[in-house]
This record gives C-alpha cells, sequence and structure tokens, in this order.
C-alpha cells in the first residue's frame, strides 16, 4: 500500500526541509473522497522521551550534586504515514486503499501552544462536533463531544 503524501497548497510535503523553518507541527485534514467525510487533527513533527544514560555515561559526570539518569532523545514523529487517533477514522483507513484518501496541510504552527490553539480553530470554525455524517472527529480536547448535540433533551 502506498502511503498518499502531505499536500500544502498544491504542493507536496515529503520531507521536514519542504516546510517552513521553525516549524513544529501542522494541522491537517484527511478526507476520504468516495464519501467526502472528514477528519481535522494535529501533529508534532518532534518527539521527546526520556532515555536511561548509560553507567559509563553515569560514571563520565562531574561536579556537586545530584547526578541525572536519564537524557531527552529527540526524534522524528512518524507525521510521514500518519492517520489520525481516532478510532473509527483508523478503522476506515484500514478497509479502504489509500488512493480513496487525500492528506492536506491546512496550517503550519511554529509552537506547541499555537498548534493546539490552531487545531480548536479549524474544529470550532468548521463545526466538526455538529455535522458527524462530514466529519470523523467526535471530541474537540476531549471536552466537547458530539454527543453534546443530540437532538432535542436526550441528554
Amino acid at each position: 500500500m502506498t502511503q498518499p503524501t502531505w499536500e500544502y497548497k498544491g504542493r507536496l510535503i515529503t520531507e521536514i526541509s519542504d516546510m517552513p523553518e521553525g516549524t513544529f507541527g501542522f494541522i491537517y485534514k484527511i478526507t476520504h473522497i468516495p464519501s467526502n467525510k472528514k477528519y481535522i487533527g494535529k501533529k508534532v513533527l518532534y518527539n521527546n522521551r526520556k532515555k536511561p544514560l548509560t553507567k559509563a555515561e553515569i560514571a563520565e559526570q562531574t561536579g556537586p550534586g545530584r547526578k541525572p539518569t536519564h537524557k531527552i532523545v529527540t526524534t522524528e514523529s512518524d507525521w510521514k504515514k500518519y492517520w489520525g487517533s481516532n478510532k473509527e477514522f483508523q478503522k476506515i483507513v484500514k478497509i479502504y486503499p489509500s488512493t480513496e484518501f487525500s492528506k492536506e496541510i491546512i496550517e503550519f504552527a511554529p509552537g506547541k501552544k499555537l498548534l493546539t490553539y490552531y487545531e480548536c480553530k479549524y474544529l470550532f470554525a468548521l463545526g466538526v462536533l455538529e455535522d458527524p455524517d462530514m466529519y470523523f472527529n467526535d471530541n474537540i480536547l476531549g471536552k466537547f463531544y458530539t454527543k453534546d448535540f443530540l437532538v432535542g433533551d436526550k441528554k
């Protein structure tokens, strides 16, 4: 299965170097072309994780005070092959061929806070929770849910 590449304003994005300098992450839209149903999300370009120091690295440390036992390691995320975090959408992606999907970058963000802001901005502006027939998204920030928009007072 070939992975569709990301597209931004008609340009293919296949490497981090294709993005503006200083990009922390991006807001994206993945569309299932036959149904025109969409998923909006955010993706960071790098992941940080704690890695234990080796005995040799710990022994090399000098100076007063407590010695660190871990270091932070930064690695490139899986952004090239990412399909979103929504469980229903992930099932759809596994059922249909990748040629039935388009992957579009909507906006680049220079930092974590702006990335979250832009994601919320688009999710609210597009009314993703109010139109479950057009969007796979079922919540915003884990605080607002599609079920909150049920017709009538069935809550």
